[in-house]
């Protein structure tokens, strides 16, 4: 027994001195210090030449990443892919992985390359990327890439991240330019890591450095505003050169952005319309009385009849197409719906202006990066005096005096001509115009409640619930959406029947008349009845997570009105009714009240949530206001019954 204990232990040593073999002492060192962590990024090294040459700018960039991976999830992350466009072009790659076995790294490099677009294949774009896979990725390998590039448009410099959602070594940008060359630069989140900066001149070149060291992984909650506005980086802008002693302008201010984006589009729409498209513009707008009215018409046909398409975002795609292309084709992105919409006010004899935004994904203002990285979309507005309506196609069911509501807050850049410009403010839509107003009748019938409702929707709201109706194509599958969208009580509300009034209308509010059941609803002890009339706890979904590190960002301010009228049973009287209730701050109100009338309860439910972004501290406020409502939700009505 001695000596079978004595083998054991020596079969262990060796297979435990096997097993350290195996993992390098980089995978150990980084697994003991990220314990949590998938992979590390050793490093990510990006160097930018800019130079001036017979008067034109050219720009290289190499790149350097090297990943090391922690957990079984290496053979998952092993797909890779390099973006490029007409503007962005990449000259040479390298890529392999770095397998440790017998106490060394042995490189396998990746044979394989394939390129392909990144669209649909029934739409032609520029944007590309090449594709490749790691291959035997395990972990405690690594990877390494290596590739060049020419950017052959000076405006896109593109981003650098000094930190990603994986812990990151080392992130180092250095650029390098001629000195005839003006660049500045716009930090973002850079504020809680430390950035080495450099400065120097050589050989005409003036160099930049930025380094970062060891700095741990970012994390996005649920429901987070885009990385954007989390993870640091740092934007470069070429501003101007100079050029046989005269200063040449490119992206120091607004008005160079500008004079670029309206160099694409000046020469669109130049031929004569289509005469099927004067046709439809004459028809669309020969009973209307008002210009507006003629606006609103032509902006809800393009909505239903131009397919959007979203390939709006690769690099070469700044141009809009021609409006009778788009109107033959009937598909376009949002460029495309711009291009179209204007067309079509010019014929009726009326001025529309096309726009660039950036949607909420973009956190930038104009004024302070004055580059293409500022906005990704493109709408047209139309000016009505000092009212600005801003069109945007590519949505569907959004009434004239709603913006689509990934734009709200966001600064719109809008052509007054050739040399002419406005910047306005896309308003934030006040939280009661988006409003969902649900009015019940009920009845107590033993367990069971019985009712009547009106469930009434506007703005937002209303155009969420008709997106809803777009996926459900079967009408038999109604009945059964409304019992999931109108549930109260609990699971066994079930809809009896229902009416539907101005569906799919763009500007009246959406109806439902309907008459459902909730079973099981009552509780009963002795002689006396309790009913909790809160049917609804919208609310309970808002409350958020104690734990969250990142804002919390809403796509719309809301407006929650339920009123629950309770008729009185003969043989019952009221014993019991709650007592009122209300809460609110500065972004949020709630309150629940009681009254008896003749032989009826009414109760009512408002809730007034005006705010589509909180902070931490917001947050904690918040959820402070909700569990004081939800204590509010357990109050229940108790009916005895008649002596």
């Amino acid at each position: 027994m001695k000596y079978r204990k004595q083998l054991l232990g020596v079969v262990l040593l060796l297979f435990f001195i096997g097993q350290a073999q195996k993992t390098s002492p980089i995978f150990e060192e980084y697994k003991e210090k990220y314990p949590n962590a998938y992979s590390v990024k050793l490093l990510e090294e990006r160097k930018i030449d800019i130079s001036l040459k017979n008067g034109e700018i050219f720009i290289t960039q190499e790149v350097k990443e090297e990943h090391l991976y922690l957990d079984a999830a290496a053979t998952y992350r092993s797909k890779e892919s390099i973006n490029y466009s007409t503007f962005l072009e990449v000259e040479s790659i390298e890529a392999a992985s770095m397998v440790y076995e017998d106490g060394e790294y042995n490189k396998i490099e990746v044979k394989d390359f394939v390129t392909k677009d990144e669209m649909d294949q029934s739409f032609y774009d520029d944007s590309k990327s090449i594709n490749f896979i790691y291959p035997n990725l395990q972990p405690g390998s690594k990877s390494k890439l290596r590739y060049k590039e020419k950017i052959k448009n000076p405006r896109f410099l593109g981003s650098f991240y000094f930190a990603d959602f994986h812990p990151t070594v080392k992130s180092k940008l250095i650029i390098r330019v001629d000195n005839d060359i003006s660049i500045r630069f716009k930090e973002f989140n850079t504020e809680k890591i430390n950035i080495n900066f450099s400065e120097s001149e050589k050989r005409g070149k003036h160099i930049y450095s930025w380094e970062a060291n060891d700095v741990d992984k970012f994390k996005l909650d649920p429901g987070a505003p885009n990385f954007r506005n989390t993870l640091p980086h740092l934007i470069p802008m070429i501003t101007e050169y100079e050029l046989k002693g005269k200063k040449v302008k490119l992206l120091g201010e607004v008005s160079d952005l500008y004079g670029w984006y309206y160099s694409l589009v000046k020469d669109i729409n130049k031929d004569e319309a289509d005469n099927e498209l004067k046709k439809i513009v004459k028809t669309l707008t020969q009973d209307k009385k008002t210009n507006l009215e003629k606006v609103k018409a032509i902006y809800y046909w393009v909505q239903e009849n131009i397919k959007y398409i979203a390939f709006e975002y690769a690099l070469g795609g700044f141009v809009p197409r021609q409006a009778n292309d788009v109107f033959n084709k009937k598909y376009g992105d949002c460029k495309d719906n711009s291009s179209i919409l204007q067309e079509m006010l010019e014929i009726a004899g009326l001025s529309g202006n096309l726009t660039w935004i950036g949607t909420r994904s973009i956190p930038y203002k104009y004024n302070e990066v004055p580059t293409p990285a500022v906005d990704n979309h493109m709408i047209l507005a139309y000016m009505d005096g000092d009212k600005v309506y801003y069109l945007d196609a590519t949505g569907r069911y959004i009434p004239i005096d709603l913006p689509t509501p990934f734009i709200q807050g966001k600064e719109a850049l809008i052509s007054l001509g050739e040399k002419d410009f406005t910047i306005k403010e896309v308003p934030v839509i006040d939280s009661k115009r988006n409003a969902i107003i649900d009015s019940t009748f009920i009845k107590i019938n033993e367990q069971t409640i019985t009712g009547s409702g009106n469930f009434q929707l506007s703005g937002y709201s209303k155009i969420d619930f008709f997106n809803t109706f777009e996926r459900e194509k079967k009408e038999e599958n109604l009945k059964e959406v409304y019992t999931r969208e109108l549930r109260k009580g609990n699971n066994k509300f079930l809809i009896e029947d229902f009416k539907e009034i101005n569906k799919y209308d763009y500007d009246k509010d959406f109806i439902v008349e309907y008459t459902f059941n909730i079973q099981d609803y009552i509780n009963k002890l002795e002689n006396e009845t309790y009913i909790n009339l809160n049917l609804n706890r919208e609310l309970t979904q808002f409350k958020l997570k104690e734990d969250r590190k990142t804002a919390r960002e809403y796509r719309y301010k809301s407006y929650v009105k339920n009123v629950t009228v309770l008729e009185i049973p003969e043989k019952k009287t009221v014993d019991f009714i709650p007592e009122n209730f209300s809460v609110s701050n500065d972004f949020f109100e709630c309150s629940i009240n009681y009254i008896q009338k003749g032989n009826t309860i009414i109760y009512e439910l408002v809730m007034d949530q005006d705010f589509i972004l909180l902070d931490l501290k917001q947050q904690k406020e918040f959820n402070a206001l909700i569990k004081k409502v939800e204590k509010n939700f357990k109050e229940v009505i108790v009916l005895k019954d008649k002596k």
